[in-house]
């Protein structure tokens, strides 16, 4: 009996991609298109051949790996020939709050009008090249606007020195986050430069915890993971 196993691997929230023996990827699945959005296949390709195991079969290893909002633990390397070869990355487990998240008092916000203020107020006292590309049409979301706009200022002033500050806002395809038993989608503020300035950096992940934002705290970078809480 001839079994068609591509839309269990398509359903799978686990990125999964099939290569061919120079790299070229011959199949992936959803998961591992939106993964593609922020890392190269070469790399990945790269990673694949450094973890295979010796000879045919699989070999499952865990390893913590991170690419922008991505989190895994583990991947499984596996090929029965030497004209493919196939990788799983397995999701990092979410970090679950220590307290239930009281989301009556939050406000519902236009989270452009809130970024471009506390932008506006960076610049009153830095004059640092910035450039700011966001989503006009992400929804209107609640939040708490004080403890979100401190934390946005601790994120700005880590990049005070930088020679140049691209800011990006955009919808996190694909991605949700569970708070209080209620799936909801995420929408990712990723701030890059040349460097940044790493004080803060215990500061701004305690305050993006309070508001269940996963803060992502790399050499060049910084991306919130913002929940859209309806």
């Amino acid at each position: 009996m001839d079994i068609n196993f591509e839309p269990f691997v398509e359903w799978d929230n686990s990125p999964f991609v099939l290569f061919n023996n120079e790299g070229r990827i011959l199949y992936l699945n959803h998961s591992a298109e939106l993964l593609f959005g922020s890392v190269n296949p070469k790399e990945l390709y790269d990673l694949t051949l450094a973890y295979a195991s010796a000879g045919f079969g699989y070999k499952t290893t865990s390893l913590a790996l991170s690419y922008d909002a991505f989190m895994f633990h583990a991947i499984t390397v596996g090929y029965e020939n030497e004209e493919e070869i196939s990788l799983r990355l397995y999701h990092a487990p979410a970090v679950q709050p220590k307290s239930k998240l009281q989301t009556e008092s939050l406000i519902v916000t236009d989270i452009n009008v809130l970024l471009e203020a506390n932008i506006a107020l960076f610049q009153a006292e830095n004059n640092n090249p910035l450039k700011l590309l966001t989503d006009q049409d992400l929804p209107l979301f609640k939040m708490d606007q004080n403890h979100f706009s401190k934390l946005l200022r601790k994120v700005f002033h880590s990049f005070r020195s930088s020679d140049s500050i691209d800011i990006s806002l955009k919808l996190l395809i694909g991605q949700h986050i569970l708070i209080n038993n209620k799936k909801e989608s995420l929408a990712g503020l990723k701030i890059t430069a040349n460097g940044r300035y790493v004080e803060s950096d215990e500061e701004i992940k305690e305050l993006a915890g309070k508001n269940q934002i996963k803060a992502i705290l790399k050499e060049h970078s910084i991306l919130l993971e913002i929940p859209l809480i309806q």
